[in-house]
């Protein structure tokens, strides 16, 4: 009875923490998710089955892509991950309780130490799931390692091996681990040493033979292929987080055994309390709110949430390129670009087109607002360029189905079916793929497409390259190509404005009107301060008497200057004369 319920609080521990891990990563960060699922692609294939086995950790990296998959959903991605962690810390309290009983159940709070440091570790989104399971993999080998001594040599000549080709580089906390036992198992301390050291030769002449059968450097082997998105990085956490799975349980061995219950309780109490506080306080540390802030951006224009971008924007004023590139496009898409964008922050026409970056992510957002734009070959390029920027070399499924769309709608039907072909060996994209397939060839059906159909009337019938400081004029050739093209409208209306150019956009305009009516709150603005400059007053009817009474009070504001100014800090006045 008392066993029993001593194990019933220990998993009652153990699911409170998977839960808040579950919670964490389902309402905290499910934009995470989803940002790791886009940047691979797991085929249910044969040769992409034996490719990735035919690498050092490539067993550990199959498995973790195949559970990254599921964060499509991301209930069950936020689950996936509380089970690792939880499993984690299962198998080092495992691993406690095999090296010694001396804890008697009072330390277990102590194995959920290596399972808080990898939440913290993997708060860097470069960390890939591959590194978890190639921990837990480790763990899984430490627990098999035999008592006996002609058994260990027998694990150590074949099992070493196994477990580099399984888990990669991380056989070293292998290695690290048996070298203790046996220095501190050993009645010879000199012959444990001597075989310590042959064991770590060992490891590393397993890892030579690989540099020799592989096409990879030895500094990237010894790293690790798949545990960072950048090959050859370790982090100190990451490094840390290794050692702990190992220092943890080889602590309590030595730790003193406590018999009286009332210091037990206050022990295990303390224990608790350190926990919760370090997962209240430092895990949250390990995330950098910034570039999470990116990636949720990136994750909403993802899903075509133009509401949820700006309504993000309006909680947080957003002050990166990328976030108010991301805002622009939604409210673009929403068709309220000319009334609100100097609702938020803006910093020059970058705000709309950004530059070129050698960035996978950064390069992604422009080519979906180039997208959108009707623009479908600079959009195919950007798409191009981030899978060629993704530093592990990996396939991205999202611009994998990016690069079937644009291929499908510019009428390259082959390069398409090349494309939907991989997206049929995959999971969440499959059914996707058979539908479009049937798009391939039939002119008809990809013309009454929404998407498709649409961006085939609007995109230029010519291809050409332009300079990024031409995008004023690429937006004036979609516009007088399809007047209902409305983004580009937008987009051509509000550069010059962003670049303070009032001449540049007054011709623009005129150019607009002589087509469209189209006459928001931002232009209406600027047109007003354009007369005013000039001292003349505007057509009849052209500014609305709303914006006309509030021009006259920015004007006064202006000659009184002071405080007064920041009423109008929303306004295309303030940003044309003062700046944001």
């Amino acid at each position: 009875m008392k066993k029993c319920s001593k194990n019933l609080w220990q998993w009652g521990l153990t699911l409170a923490f998977g839960l808040m891990v579950f919670l964490f990563w389902r309402y905290r960060y499910p934009h995470a998710l989803s940002y790791q699922e886009q940047f691979q692609m797991f085929l249910f294939d044969g040769t992409y089955l034996r490719e990735v086995l035919s690498q050092p950790g490539g067993f550990a990296r199959y498995v973790s892509e195949f559970l990254v998959q599921f964060y499509n959903v991301l209930l069950v991605g936020a689950l996936v991950l509380a089970v690792l962690y939880m499993l984690l810390q299962r198998l080092v309290w495992r691993l406690t309780t095999r090296l010694s009983t001396r804890g008697e159940g009072f330390y277990y709070p102590l194995s959920f130490i290596p399972a808080l440091a990898l939440w913290y570790t993997m708060g860097d989104e470069s960390v890939l799931l591959a590194y978890a399971v190639a921990l837990i993999i480790c763990l899984l080998a430490m627990l098999l390692w035999p008592r006996n001594k002609y058994a260990q040599l027998a694990c150590v000549l074949v099992g070493v091996p196994v477990v580099y080709w399984l888990a990669g580089p991380l056989v070293w906390l292998l290695t690290v681990y048996v070298a203790c036992r046996w220095l501190l198992d050993s009645s010879s301390r000199v012959k444990a040493l001597v075989a310590s050291v042959l064991l770590v030769l060992y490891t590393l002449a397993c890892i030579g033979v690989s540099v020799a059968c592989t096409n990879y450097p030895a500094a990237t082997l010894m790293t690790g292929l798949f545990y960072y998105r950048y090959v050859q990085t370790v982090t100190v956490m990451m490094a840390l987080t290794a050692l702990l799975c190992v220092v943890v349980p080889l602590t309590v061995r030595y730790l003193p055994s406590i018999q009286t219950k009332t210091k037990r309780t206050a022990l295990l109490t303390m224990q608790v309390a350190v926990l919760a506080v370090l997962t209240a306080v430092v895990v949250p540390n390990g995330f950098d709110e910034r570039k999470y802030e990116l990636i949720e951006y990136d994750y909403l224009v993802r899903l075509k949430d133009w509401e949820g971008v700006v309504r993000k924007a309006e909680q947080k004023n957003p002050d990166l390129p990328m976030s108010v590139s991301a805002t622009n496009l939604a409210l673009a898409m929403t068709g309220k670009l000319g009334d609100r964008i100097f609702d938020f922050y803006q910093h020059g026409h970058e705000g709309l087109l950004p530059i070129f970056e050698r960035n996978f992510t950064t390069a992604q957002l422009t080519g979906e607002i180039y997208y959108h734009l009707g623009l479908v070959n600079t959009a195919q390029r950007f798409a191009f360029e981030s899978m060629e920027c993704l530093p592990d070399y990996r396939k991205s499924v999202r611009v994998v189905k990016r690069l079937a769309e644009t291929n499908l709608i510019n009428g390259q039907y082959g390069v398409a079916a090349k494309y939907i072909n991989l997206l049929k060996k995959t999971v969440f994209y499959r059914k996707w793929a058979q539908r479009t397939e049937q798009l391939i060839g039939h002119e008809q059906l990809i013309n009454e497409h929404p998407q498709y159909g649409w961006l085939r009337k609007v995109r230029l019938p010519d291809d050409f390259l332009f300079s990024e400081k031409e995008t004023d004029k690429i937006c004036g050739q979609l516009f007088l190509h399809n007047p209902q093209n409305k983004m580009a409208v937008q987009y051509l209306l509000m550069q010059p404005l962003l670049d303070r150019d009032i001449e540049r956009f007054m011709q623009y305009l005129q150019v607009v009107q002589g087509k469209i009516s189209y006459n928001p709150r931002a232009v209406q603005e600027a047109v007003a301060l354009a007369f005013a400059q000039q001292r003349q007053q505007p057509p009849q009817g052209l500014i609305s008497p709303v914006v006309l009474q509030s021009f006259n009070s920015f004007s006064n504001a202006m000659r009184e200057g002071g405080a007064q100014l920041e009423a109008f800090r929303r306004t295309a006045w303030y940003y044309l004369t003062k700046g944001n």
